[in-house]
């Protein structure tokens, strides 16, 4: 384009100088050897240009002998070395498709046209055919000559990389990913395989610059670098708890300000400020995440805040987590739980069946057992939560990679990724046995046994019963209603030595009827392990006979 514009330009200029000197004739005369040679003004300048001209054409055919040696050897290598890329290309597009032969083909054919020298991605088309090979030691090789070099120095280094990664060699692969991460901050996989082996091994002020950096380069995006440096920030601190209480407190209330929602930093921070008796900064921090997040951890650390409170004021603070976050199960649930500290069994029961209506889980029905066990102590209706509790979904726990934790880590013990633990239902945990029907907290409630009477409380609760006065005296109690029972074959053989006679006793009306048995072919049965199986619906014969006779006298 440029040319074009000059070219135009100079033919402008010659028609503009032309027409000039069309315009202002004259004569020319030149006297050379006594010759006197006249001619126009127009003629002379037409005369000088194709002069000029034919220089220059005979200086451009000068130049094209002389140079066409070189323009031949020039041709002749630039065609090489197309046949060499396009070789090279087909060669890598080989490797990427697994073709070995197709890819070895190549590599040979490239290295016939093409430089190693001025071409690094040879020695890349010679390791990934090498790999296709499954010869990884001469791969290996090639790679550590590729890092050597400093133009191929990180394609080197992420071979090694991949290649002790494959072998289970961690701390090899870590030395190299250091070692790119050293030349080459900017790389995404380096980084990430150096933040994660920085903070397998406890170096959080290494990760957290490594971080920044990355940052700084624009290798990760602001909201995600933000969340890794809390989350470290927070691993830091939960470090930092025991020894240095003040430190951790930095460092999780940092951590708060980059993920507001973080419930272990804000854990770690309430409880290091609990530890420099400042209860009212602690109890703020905490109720800032619980807005946000309502977690258990949250709740029990707010309610067991201070130690020497009592069950009454761990109630409050529960009570108070509740208005802050109404018509929620983490709340419900922690009054329930603090209700049954302070033996208020009305709340309690209340906060816990309201829980297992709007999410019915284990954890809701165990509640619920233990709210029916220190309160009624009714065996009957603990098996009936408990039941509900074997058929209710799981509780959310830390989850991350499948494996299931206690408490949150800032790493998965698996992959070893960073921030890789979600408070979630474990996927892959079961369930309890299916039956027909689904569990809900309505239907539950629904069907709870009433309380039994007082001759089936359990031991611990009969003293209950005994001091509790008598309503009637004993002359006016009426008197139980004798009738004839007939006894059972192996009663009756064993009470006339073999003879089958009709034999009588006497029971309650209100004793059960006997079911009809099996005809006898043989020796009774020995139940398991020499007593009646542990079923609420068998009965053993022992304990009918020993509540008969309390019932009689």
């Amino acid at each position: 384009m440029v040319r074009l514009f000059i070219f135009l330009l100079v033919v402008l200029g010659l028609g503009w100088g032309f027409a000039w000197l069309a315009d202002r004739p004259g004569l020319i005369s030149i006297t050379w050897q006594d010759h006197l040679i006249e001619t126009s003004l127009m003629v002379a300048a037409t005369a000088l240009v194709a002069v000029i001209g034919a220089v220059m054409l005979l200086w451009w055919i000068i130049g094209v002998i002389w140079t066409s040696p070189h323009s031949v050897r020039r041709y002749f290598r630039s065609r090489k070395r197309d046949r060499g890329y396009q070789a090279l290309s087909t060669g890598l597009i080989a490797a990427g498709a697994g073709n070995a032969i197709l890819a070895r083909k190549m590599s040979l054919r490239t290295r016939g046209l093409l430089s190693a020298d001025q071409e690094p991605l040879i020695h890349l088309l010679d390791a990934q055919a090498l790999l296709i090979e499954g010869k990884h030691d001469e791969a290996r090789q090639k790679f550590e000559r590729m890092s050597e070099d400093p133009e191929t120095r990180e394609l080197g280094l992420r071979g090694l990389y991949m290649e002790a990664r494959r072998l289970g060699a961690n701390e090899a692969a870590r030395q190299y990913a250091e070692k790119a991460v050293e030349h080459a901050p900017y790389l995404a996989w380096a980084a990430q395989a150096t933040l994660e082996s920085r903070s397998q091994a406890g170096r959080w002020d290494d990760a957290i610059r490594l971080l920044d950096q990355q940052r700084a380069g624009s290798v990760i995006d602001k909201p995600q670098a933000d969340r890794l440096k809390a989350v470290l920030l927070t691993a830091k601190a939960g470090d930092r708890l025991e020894g240095d209480p003040k430190g951790a407190r930095d460092d999780a209330m940092a951590a708060l300000k980059l993920a507001k929602d973080l419930v272990p930093a804000a854990v770690i921070a309430a409880k290091a400020l609990l530890r420099e008796d400042n209860v009212r900064k602690a109890a703020s921090v905490l109720d800032g995440v619980w807005k946000l997040n309502p977690h258990p951890e949250i709740a029990r650390t707010y309610v067991r805040a201070r130690s020497g409170d009592s069950t009454l004021d761990r109630l409050k603070r529960a009570e108070k987590l509740e208005a802050m976050r109404p018509n929620n199960v983490e709340s419900l649930l922690a009054v329930a739980q603090a209700a049954l500290d302070a033996q208020d069994f009305k709340k309690a029961r209340a906060k816990a069946e309201a829980a297992a209506r709007m999410q019915p889980r284990e954890s809701v029905f165990l509640l619920l057992a233990d709210i029916e066990d220190a309160d009624t102590g009714d065996q009957g209706r603990v098996r009936h939560w408990m039941a509900q509790a074997l058929r209710a979904p799981r509780d959310p726990a830390w989850v991350a990679d499948g494996f299931v934790s206690e408490k949150w880590l800032p790493l998965s013990p698996v992959t070893g990724r960073l921030d890789a633990f979600e408070w979630k239902v474990p996927f892959g945990q079961l369930e309890g046995p299916v039956e027909e029907g689904s569990v809900g907290g309505d239907q539950a409630i629904a069907t709870l046994p009433p309380v039994s009477r007082q001759s089936d409380v359990v031991p611990e609760r009969q003293d209950r019963v005994a001091a509790e006065p008598a309503s009637q005296p004993d002359s006016e109690r009426p008197k139980p209603i004798l009738v004839e029972v007939p006894a059972t074959p192996a009663e009756t053989q064993r009470a006339n030595g073999g003879e089958a006679v009709a034999a009588k006793t006497t029971a309650p009306t209100n004793a059960p009827e006997p079911a009809e048995k099996p005809p006898q072919t043989g020796e009774e049965p020995v139940p398991f392990f020499g007593h009646p199986p542990d079923d609420p619906g068998v009965k053993d014969p022992n304990a009918a006979e020993s509540r008969m006779r309390l019932r009689l006298f």
